[in-house]
């Protein structure tokens, strides 16, 4: 319906009753999963091979964002006002981007990977070195700044009522022009990178339930590993993106005076992803446990497979190779 003003979204308060018990929570509970997923991980470098550098790179991400929480907790709990000054606002918006799209992009990385080891195992076999994987993660922080520059470009803070706004997109004055940098975004790093894990593991679904010569236990941890990314995305990454584009666009209308009932919904649901998205940094380190047992798993398939192919045991150069390659 159109009017020639908005009311006020109900529940305004709602991110200061919310964010902060969730930021605390995730805080908490991202630094001692990460910490001892690291750990665990530097401790088995050696036998998780080069997929280890896409589980490193993640872990960076999410300490990256776990350590800005506490500012977003005060933030909150203050009523969005925003202290810590404009050049910090930016920095703390930046290592959220970076978070959540460099997460995604090493998702995609070790998702790729398990669909090579599965699928592929004897063609890729000692094919993809660790100084492989360097340069494909260099890569994907190279593509995810590409993505998220353009955000520090944006005006990230303004105030009003005698508080300092700290704004996760922009002011309503850009908000036109974000939304259409917001879409770009959420195509590029988003939606292509879910169409590539998707079709990773619906391929390897299918090659698990036809091959019989796969261990059981294998084909489960790969299916808790797909059940753990369909959570992530579904519960953290689906809703945030959708949510976070309908609610520039309800400010965009708002800002044209064009109402809509719907407004004060989709509201309270973005503030209610923006506490989702932040519960990846805490999941994230379940796929640390599931690559470690994964890939000690695969090797010892890769061997049986190999077996069967020459008809002879795997010579000691050639059971080396597959412990320092994780293919």
């Amino acid at each position: 319906m159109k009017s020639t003003s908005c009311q006020p979204v109900r529940l305004f308060d709602f991110p200061r009753q919310f964010l902060p018990y969730v930021y605390i929570t995730v805080l908490i509970i991202g630094l001692i999963a990460n910490g001892w997923g690291l750990k665990s991980l530097f401790h088995n470098w050696k036998k998780l091979g080069n997929v280890n550098v896409f589980v490193f790179n993640l872990g960076i991400a999410d300490m990256l964002y776990l350590l800005t929480l506490p500012f977003l907790v005060v933030y909150n709990a203050l009523g969005n006002d925003w202290i810590f000054g404009d050049v910090f606002c930016k920095v703390t918006r930046f290592c959220f981007n970076l978070n959540l799209y460099g997460s995604i992009g090493f998702l995609t990385c070790i998702s790729v990977y398990r669909y090579l080891a599965v699928v592929h195992p004897m063609r890729v076999m000692g094919r993809i070195t660790q100084t492989h994987s360097v340069i494909i993660t260099v890569m994907v922080w190279v593509l995810v700044c590409v993505q998220i520059v353009p955000d520090m470009f944006f005006t990230k803070t303004s105030t009003r009522n005698q508080t300092r706004k700290c704004y996760e997109t922009t002011h309503e004055d850009q908000v036109k022009d974000y939304l259409m940098y917001s879409l770009g975004r959420t195509l590029t790093g988003f939606c292509i990178p879910l169409l590539i894990i998707l079709g990773c593991y619906g391929h390897v679904i299918v090659v698990l339930c036809t091959k019989t010569n796969i261990d059981k236990l294998l084909k489960r941890r790969c299916l808790r590993l797909l059940f753990i990314l369909m959570v992530l995305f579904s519960v953290c990454y689906i809703p945030y993106h959708v949510l976070m584009n309908l609610n520039l666009k309800a400010r965009i209308l708002t800002k044209e005076r064009l109402c809509q009932e719907w407004f004060d919904g989709v509201y309270i649901a973005h503030q209610t992803s923006r506490g989702l998205v932040c519960l990846n940094s805490a999941i994230n380190p379940l796929i640390y446990l599931h690559v470690n047992e994964g890939l000690h798993q695969l090797r010892q398939t890769f061997r049986r497979v190999r077996r069967g192919v020459t008809g002879t045991p795997s010579s000691p150069t050639r059971e080396i190779l597959i412990l320092t390659t994780g293919l």
